[in-house]
């Protein structure tokens, strides 16, 4: 507050009154008195208080500022400057004197200052009592409110930060008022709005119209087995009395009263649980992908740990027997809690339940139950001590079980638990798990079909496939043969080779478009058929003519095939091709050629004529047969790959087996997307 001294000089005194300061709703005058109580200094809120301009007061006795006492009472002003000295610090109420001679009532701070060198002085500040009164009422009715109010108030900043709220509201909320500063809303409550309520408090926070008894669902993580209705207000704060921008709020438990919003928001968290889970189960044909999907769609939301196991049926026509013990087989867990919890779902992947376990108490059924984890449980279900131990020290209190059941057959079952954090299971609990088990067992019964099916075709893949290749003293062979990642259903890829007469050689690959079962058929029928052809010792390109024949009244539609008949006397090698990619010769100085001047239709299109052309091989030459299994990459032209094939032979020299790890390892990514052949071909000529 600008004070004036004599001369009128104007210079700010020990005080004044800044923006947003208690001083602006409380008039405060501010002057001095010096060593003679003459006013020496004064400031513009003693102008107000008193009606004095500076120039009519500075250099006074301060006296005049003071109502007359008692007769024989001590002058007031006096009294003032001499316990403002001797005390150094006095506070106290007297009459005051305006200049329109009224009197009234007024609050005075008096303290000594002392300048350096210089006399000291006596430093006042009034204000008029009534002012005083109010605001001291006003703030005492502020700390009541806090103090006493049942309504949960709450002081928020602009990041939505606690910065000071009632123990009404702690009580609400399940923690204490010191658990609340400087943390978020967000980590206080557990809300199911998809963001909604934050949306909310940052529009008011950013000067957005207040919020009126807005009815809001939540759960406090202080009560996390407790959902709320809170009726709330909100309003944007000012920066009224130093405080920052933010959001002042007002809450109301109206749980009793708003029970049906209660239950729709409790619908809306298991919703929104279904729904996440049927995003995230099944987006895999692999059983074990699949289970572990649905424990981790059920953490944290649902539970604090996890398991999905498959029963260990005789056959699928099996009865189940309540008086027979139960195998199952772990293929998926997962807890939030610390060990041992960690150790009891992972530590084991066969487990055997006694009869009149939980687990037989549910399949009698065919539904979900829930069980409290006691003495009574661990006897009944765990049989082994060392793990009914750590299930009692797993901090697991409740546990619930659901049959994953598709096509009428229980295929496993997923076990949920929860701490002693957590409320029990409810029937809405039971309910959710029992549809999110049916969900999943749909999703693990098509993996586990999947499986089976690729199973078989692998096998017959595995079995149409040359176990032992011929051999021949003037041709070595490497070959290799990599299936495709479960993802993918095995491809019909296939290679060959084969004596002729004369110490003549065939090499020979193929790919049959498709996969499945189908594929991998028709890859057997062109293989023998081409095994059979070849003992014919027909030209390469008469041996194509007659299979594509075969393949189109097979109904094959489409398969490439390449055919070389190496002459180890002339070290000349006949070739035809239908479509396949073209075979690389590693000559003895390093160079890679690509044979790409014979590629021919594809078998099965017919009306197209094949031919033959012939390339002399020098000795220690290398042939590469391949499929595009080993080439082709996702969004990648198959002359890249062609190129990094050739670049890579190459590279690579020494024993044709270590040349095709090298080689595979290096172009095909782990696991590969498709079926992959490579043959690798080193000739020699008879002399």
């Amino acid at each position: 507050m600008p004070s004036a001294r004599p001369g009128g000089e104007e210079t700010h005194g020990p005080f004044w009154s800044e923006p947003g300061t208690l001083l602006e709703h409380v008039p405060v005058a501010v002057f001095g008195l010096d060593d003679g109580d003459l006013v020496c200094y004064w400031g513009p809120g003693a102008r107000d208080l008193f009606g004095y301009d500076a120039t009519a007061v500075l250099s006074r006795p301060g006296a005049v500022l003071f109502a007359d006492g008692p007769r024989g009472a001590p002058d007031p002003c006096a009294r003032l400057t001499e316990r403002g000295r001797t005390q150094g610090y006095w506070r106290g109420r007297l009459p005051a004197r305006h200049r329109d001679s009224t009197v009234f009532d007024c609050g005075f701070r008096a303290f000594s200052v002392t300048g350096s060198g210089g006399p000291s002085v006596v430093m006042v500040l009034a204000s008029r009592s009534d002012e005083l009164d109010r605001v001291k009422t006003n703030l005492a009715f502020l700390d009541a409110l806090f103090e006493t109010c049942p309504i949960g108030l709450v002081m928020l900043d602009q990041d939505l930060r606690y910065v000071h709220l009632n123990q009404a509201l702690a009580d609400m909320d399940g923690l204490p008022i010191e658990a609340h500063l400087g943390r978020r809303m967000d980590e206080i409550m557990i809300m199911s709005d998809d963001g909604e309520y934050q949306r909310m408090l940052r529009g008011v926070a950013l000067g957005g119209a207040p919020v009126v008894g807005t009815l809001v669902g939540m759960r406090p993580r202080g009560h996390p087995d407790r959902d709320q209705v809170r009726s709330v207000s909100f309003f944007p704060l000012s920066q009224a009395v130093g405080s920052r921008p933010g959001v002042g709020g007002l809450m109301l438990d109206v749980t009793d009263r708003e029970q049906a919003i209660l239950e729709a928001t409790a619908s809306r968290r298991r919703l929104a649980l279904l729904d996440g889970a049927s995003t995230r189960i099944g987006t895999t044909l692999d059983v074990n992908v699949t289970a572990q999907e649905l424990v981790d769609a059920a953490m944290p939301d649902f539970c604090d740990g996890a398991v999905v196991e498959v029963v260990e049926w005789m056959d699928e026509a099996e009865v189940f027997d309540p008086a027979r013990p139960l195998f199952t087989r772990r293929i998926a867990s997962g807890t939030i809690l610390p060990p041992p919890a960690t150790e009891l779902v992972s530590g084991v992947e066969t487990v055997r339940y006694p009869p009149g376990s939980v687990i037989h108490d549910m399949l009698r059924t065919g539904r979900a139950i829930s069980a409290v984890v006691n003495e009574e449980f661990l006897a009944r279900t765990v049989l082994i001590e060392s793990r009914a131990r750590l299930f009692a020290e797993s901090g697991l209190a409740c546990v619930l079980v659901a049959p994953l059941i598709a096509r009428g057959t229980v295929q496993g079952i997923a076990m949920f638990g929860r701490s002693t954090g957590r409320p029990a299971f409810t029937r809405d609990d039971v309910s959710l798990a029992s549809e999110l088990a049916s969900r999943a067992a749909i999703c693990l019964d098509n993996a586990r079909l999947y499986s089976r099916v690729q199973d078989i075709a692998l096998t017959l893949q595995r079995a149409l496939l040359p176990s032992a290749l011929a051999t021949s003293p003037y041709v070595d062979v490497a070959h290799r043969y990599v299936p495709g990642s479960r993802i993918t259903e095995v491809g019909g890829d296939w290679y060959d080779v084969i004596s002729l007469p004369d110490g003549r050689v065939v090499l020979v690959v193929g790919d049959v478009m498709g996969h499945g079962v189908s594929a991998a058929a028709a890859m057997g029928r062109l293989r023998i058929t081409t095994k059979a052809l070849a003992r014919h010792d027909s030209e390469p390109d008469d041996l194509l003519t007659e299979l594509d024949a075969c393949a189109q009244e097979a109904g094959i539609e489409l398969a490439t095939c390449l055919y070389i008949v190496y002459d180890p006397k002339s070290g000349v090698a006949r070739i035809a091709s239908a479509g396949h990619p073209p075979p690389l010769v590693l000559r003895p100085d390093g160079t890679v050629e690509a044979i790409d001047d014979v590629l021919g239709v594809p078998l099965g299109v017919g009306g197209c004529p094949f031919r033959t052309i012939e390339i002399e091989l020098p000795g220690n030459a290398s042939l590469a047969l391949y499929t595009d299994g080993l080439i082709e990459t996702r969004g990648a032209d198959l002359e890249v790959g062609l190129k990094a094939l050739r670049a890579e032979l190459g590279r690579t020299s020494g024993p044709l087996e270590a040349m095709a790890d090298r080689i595979l390892a290096s172009l095909l990514p782990a696991p590969p997307a498709d079926d992959a052949v490579l043959v690798l071909a080193r000739v020699r000529r008879a002399h």
